[in-house]
């Protein structure tokens, strides 16, 4: 491939690319942006509907993004800065969205108050009304939905003094097809299953049975059992975490460390992959001879990227790492002799990059500052110089490895104390964004264009046919809009970046 002989120039050179130093050369196409199917892979078994990654960071994904993230058919990755209680509730929140089963419904004492219920729903974030109704022997007894709220005049009421009390049930067991059969007939939204001693033991949703009869919508990324897909970032040695991550179905794990060719990393990788039946994604490295280990050690994807992100300082304070557009071709090389997905993580400022990162060789791409600032980000709005901002920050700053194990453990800096934190990262701010389907949409559309100009009709090919130019200086300047005064930016570009 002409690619090849491009970075075999590079490579003579002892030169390594980014972003900013090259271009796709553009050809002849029969492609329309509309036309080009996104399908890709984050792992061996983890499919994606768009090839976006949110990042494993306290400041982009918790369960809000990873819900918005895969019913944009992308995934997010749940960072791993909190207890391993807290990060499998939230995969959990990402798991039951969509449900064809609830196995855990949540229930409500008879005995409750509607104040007392409303203010658990408000305080676990519940984005449901309906709650069957126990007594003190856990029987159902009744079932309260949104109907029952808005007509409940006195909040001080108990549960049963509102609830419905004929409820049409299904025994332990009933498949899907049954429930939507019995919910069509009976015309109700709900169907509690009870075992023998009249205890909850699951609940169909009918919304939810009934789009998986019709099928989901053809964007949501979701598994076989028609729940959406769920990532969730672990540590080495990190079992507890992903036991109880296991518990909560999640699809696919990262172990997140900054430098993942390391003894103990591989060691944890054969072991997990020997006792657990789960996709194992390891990273993060920037040189081929890191991924051929993490290969051969079981690797299920390879994050490939080392101090390119816009918060990340590691390449200054350690003086190590590869400019990321090499750092993708070079050991997307060797992954590919493995079968092994690489996901590029960090260095991307626009739409143009993805197409880029996708050419040089990586499945997919993982944004933090491109994602970070939009409303299902963590945090709250900002209000600064008459603009709303939102906080980022890296997983090596001060901040976020004073607060957290969880990044202390990411940097291998668990033994020193808090005043002897070394960071590799630093903390800021980001205009909002506004909602992630927007943003998003710029994204995959830039994309979609990128793949237009190329003529390529699919993810595969773009790996296959691109091919690159280096571009210098002043062409990186031509590239940009000069010689004007902007007035009014487009929404998917920014100077800034």
């Amino acid at each position: 491939m002409k690619k090849d002989d491009f970075f075999q120039k590079m490579e003579e050179f002892k030169i390594a690319l980014t972003f900013d130093d090259v271009r796709l050369k553009s050809g002849y196409s029969e492609i329309m942006p509309d036309q080009v199917d996104l399908q890709s892979k984050f792992s061996k078994n983890v499919h994606l509907k768009i090839p976006i990654v949110s990042a494993a960071m306290d400041t982009v994904t918790e369960h809000k993004m990873g819900i918005a993230m895969a019913l944009l058919g992308g995934l997010g990755v749940i960072h791993k800065n909190m207890s391993p209680r807290e990060q499998a509730s939230k995969v959990a929140k990402v798991k039951y969205y969509l449900n064809g089963l609830i196995d855990k419904p949540i229930c409500v004492n008879q005995k409750q108050t509607i104040t007392e219920i409303l203010e658990m729903r408000e305080k676990k974030e519940y984005s449901f009304s309906t709650f069957p109704v126990i007594n003190d022997k856990n029987q159902l007894v009744g079932i309260l939905s949104q109907n029952d709220f808005e007509f409940c005049r006195d909040n001080s009421a108990q549960a049963k003094e509102i609830m419905s009390k004929k409820v049409v049930i299904a025994s332990e067991g009933t498949r899907l097809e049954k429930a939507y059969e019995i919910m069509a007939k009976n015309k109700k939204k709900t169907l509690p299953l009870v075992n023998k001693n009249k205890e909850v033991v699951g609940m169909y949703v009918f919304k939810d049975v009934q789009r998986i009869m019709m099928n989901n919508p053809a964007e949501y990324n979701t598994d076989d059992n028609g729940q959406l897909i769920a990532a969730a970032a672990i540590g080495v040695n990190d079992f507890e975490r992903l036991e109880l991550l296991i518990q909560e179905k999640v699809n696919v794990v990262v172990i997140d460390t900054a430098h993942a060719d390391t003894k103990l990393v591989i060691e944890n990788l054969k072991e997990i992959k020997k006792n657990y039946n789960i996709d194992v994604v390891v990273g993060n490295v920037s040189e081929p001879e890191s991924a051929e280990r993490l290969a051969k050690a079981g690797a299920d994807g390879i994050k490939v990227g080392q101090g390119p992100g816009s918060i990340c300082t590691t390449r200054i304070i350690a003086g190590i790492g590869s400019p990321q557009v090499s750092a993708i071709y070079r050991c997307s090389q060797v992954a590919d002799k493995y079968g092994i997905p690489v996901c590029a993580d960090g260095g991307l400022r626009y739409s143009g990059d993805i197409p880029i990162a996708i050419g040089a060789g990586a499945f997919s791409v993982m944004m933090g500052g491109m994602l970070s600032g939009t409303k299902e980000a963590p945090g709250d709005i900002i209000f600064r110089d008459g603009r709303q901002w939102k906080s980022y920050r890296g997983m090596g700053s001060i901040g976020a490895l004073k607060e957290h194990k969880g990044s202390r453990e990411r940097y291998n800096q668990l033994p020193l104390s808090k005043k002897e934190l070394i960071a590799e990262g630093v903390e800021g701010l980001k205009l909002y964004k506004g909602r992630l389907n927007e943003v998003i949409f710029q994204y995959v559309n830039g994309l979609k264009r990128g793949m237009g100009y190329v003529g390529c009709s699919n993810i595969e090919e773009l790996r296959q046919k691109a091919d690159f130019i280096r571009i210098s200086g002043s062409g990186k300047t031509e590239s940009h809009p000069h010689d004007v005064l902007i007035t009014r930016e487009p929404p998917n570009y920014s100077i800034d970046g």
